[in-house]
């Protein structure tokens, strides 16, 4: 090829290069989309969520009563746990009363005395009462108050017999030996004369804690005085 043609390709090729390009219509100029600015995050410690802890509520279960009931006859109610303690009221047959305490040496229970704010002292061994409930819901305590000695003293010539208890007083001239003399309960007794025939009553006496009784009369009417 002569240099003239390829002269003449080299300015075609320049002037191609040069000219200016169209742009296309169907391009859109891009839109600048504003950046998001990052949220705040926050720099405290989130609280833990509390845990529900169900409350049980305990609910005391009352203990039942325990009672006592004069059931076949009346029950004497006594200052302490002992027949020798002074009769302070009686429970009536059929009727019956709380229990709040027993004694722990002895087979005798402490109530709450009906229609009173005082308590006393009933035995459990006696076929005239009947008790109802658990007995070893009840507190135990030794009553310490010893009760007061009581005496019934023969001032007569004659020998006496005394019920109940099947006791047996000599007469006033054996009072060197107390022979004449006998400590018991508080309660009622009976006394008669062991000297006459068919051993009539001559009184009936009711004996309190600590007192002494003197007999100063005989089945034949006659007084004496103690010495």
């Amino acid at each position: 090829m002569n240099r003239k043609v390829i002269f003449v390709i080299l300015i075609f090729i320049f002037l191609i290069g040069c000219s200016p390009q169209q742009v296309s219509t169907d391009e859109r100029p891009l839109t600048a989309t504003p950046s998001r600015q990052p949220s705040a995050v926050s720099t405290s410690t989130p609280l833990p969520t509390p845990t529900v802890v169900p409350v049980t509520q305990t609910l005391s279960t009352p203990q039942p009563l325990v009672t006592i009931t004069a059931a076949r006859g009346n029950l004497y109610i006594r200052r302490g746990p002992d027949m020798a303690y002074s009769r302070i009221g009686v429970l009536k047959k059929g009727e019956s009363a709380e229990v709040i305490g027993q004694d722990v040496l002895s087979r005798w229970v402490q109530i709450k005395i009906p229609n009173s704010e005082s308590t006393g002292w009933v035995s459990i061994m006696t076929n005239f009462s009947e008790l109802t409930g658990d007995l070893k819901t009840i507190p135990n305590f030794t009553f310490t108050d010893y009760p007061q000695p009581a005496y019934i003293k023969n001032c007569t010539e004659h020998e006496l017999h005394i019920e109940p208890g099947d006791l047996y007083l000599y007469n006033l001239f054996t009072n060197a030996k107390y022979l004449n003399e006998v400590q018991v309960d508080s309660g009622v007794y009976y006394i008669y004369d062991a000297t006459l025939p068919d051993v009539p009553l001559i009184q009936t006496v009711d004996v309190q804690e600590g007192e002494v009784v003197y007999v100063t009369v005989n089945g034949l009417g006659e007084k004496h005085k103690c010495p």
